[in-house]
């Protein structure tokens, strides 16, 4: 199969979806690689070593997408790149379509066939594709709160672990999932005082198990998620219902009734936000102000620390891209239920049941197409 790399074009997007290494993985198993020249080099991926790795070099991404059976990607196309794929085309990345009817709407016009990495499920019942990412996020949402709650960046003026006879500063984290595991274990390595909210008791008493009292667990419902976040000095929001819009729970009322100066970090605003409040931002201007309230809601926070981020990604994606390859889409789905589920768009029908709901359109299972 001809597979192609474009660059990443979304704002402070230095990602790549397929590192030399994975480029070698799929040579070796006889496939071409066309990489737009310069795709990787803001992290340190020369087209050297693409070329390498057995990599052909393309001077732009029309002629990628032109000369490609599939196109691996790390973000959402942006309009340009929707409208570059072509029908039967394979497009293998994060599409986040929930909250996004004008990238679906494109997607749908395109006939490409669209593979989306966050709702491909693993044995275990997981997102194995999502989960990488979801680390990085759930670690940095604590690193961009605690420097938020600076006051030269709009917060109140506290260190989020405090010092010596003065208390550290109130983090509050909305789920216990990926997203918020690795966040509390950053806040309880900065000595702040955690206090992480979900609906899945064993979740909790798991978390329990392994932070004991350095951590506070609460089962979540309307009058818990209000008390701790009127308490928070910062508030992580890391919710997930897999493909579809996230959950509001924190409403535009409750936000004005919070401590002026507090931060919200917004990991969910790839699917829609946890936050009534929310809207996303880029890097460039990650954040805005709600009634005194600092909003934290880049939507590719992973993008900041890219070079992590890609090799993390990698290791989770590679092996259903060389599914793919070797195999073509229809056979690679039928083989593989969890690779299936991951197929949100195909010749112009949204085939993954939450999408289709969130964004009032027809659902067309992908049994259908294959």
């Amino acid at each position: 199969m001809r597979i192609g790399l474009p660059q990443e074009i979304k704002n402070h997007e230095y990602r790549v979806g397929l590192t030399p290494a994975s480029v070698r993985e799929l040579t070796h198993a006889g496939h071409s690689v066309l990489v737009q020249s310069g795709a990787g080099a803001a992290i340190g991926l020369s087209d050297e070593q693409y070329l390498a790795a057995g990599a052909t070099l393309a001077a732009d991404a029309a002629e990628v997408f032109a000369k490609s059976e599939m196109i691996v990607k790390v973000k959402e196309p942006q309009p340009q790149e929707c409208a570059m794929l072509r029908p039967g085309q394979i497009l293998y990345t994060y599409l986040h379509l929930a909250p996004d009817p004008e990238q679906t709407e494109a997607l749908i016009r395109s006939g490409a066939i669209c593979i989306a990495y966050e709702t491909i499920t693993g044995p275990g019942g997981g997102l194995p594709l999502l989960a990488p990412m979801s680390e990085v996020a759930g670690r940095m949402a604590v690193q961009a709160g605690a420097a938020h709650l600076e006051k030269s960046k709009g917060g109140m003026g506290v260190l989020l672990g405090g010092v010596p006879g003065v208390p550290a500063g109130h983090c509050v984290i909305l789920g216990a999932g990926v997203v918020g595991t690795h966040a509390l274990q950053m806040a309880v390595g900065l000595g702040a005082r955690v206090t992480v909210l979900d609906k899945n008791i064993d979740r909790l008493r798991q978390l329990d198990l392994v932070f004991g009292n350095r951590i506070h667990t609460v089962y979540s419902n309307v009058q818990s998620v209000e008390e701790a976040v009127l308490d928070a000095d910062l508030v992580i929001g890391g919710v997930l219902i897999p493909g579809a819009a996230a959950p509001k729970l924190v409403t535009r009322t409750l936000v004005g009734r919070m401590k002026k100066g507090a931060v919200l970090v917004d990991v969910a605003i790839d699917q829609g936000g946890c936050f009534e409040t929310s809207h996303a931002t880029t890097h460039a201007e990650p954040t805005f102000m709600v009634d005194g309230v600092v909003h934290y809601c880049v939507a590719n926070m992973p993008g900041a620390v890219a070079r992590t981020s890609t090799f993390a990604l990698n290791n989770a994606t590679i092996a259903h891209a060389l599914t793919l390859a070797n195999k073509g889409w229809k056979q690679a789905l039928k083989d593989n239920a969890h690779l299936k589920n991951g197929l949100n768009v195909a010749e112009g029908k949204v085939t993954y049941e939450a999408v289709a709901q969130a964004l009032g359109r027809a659902y067309v299972g992908a049994d259908t197409l294959l």
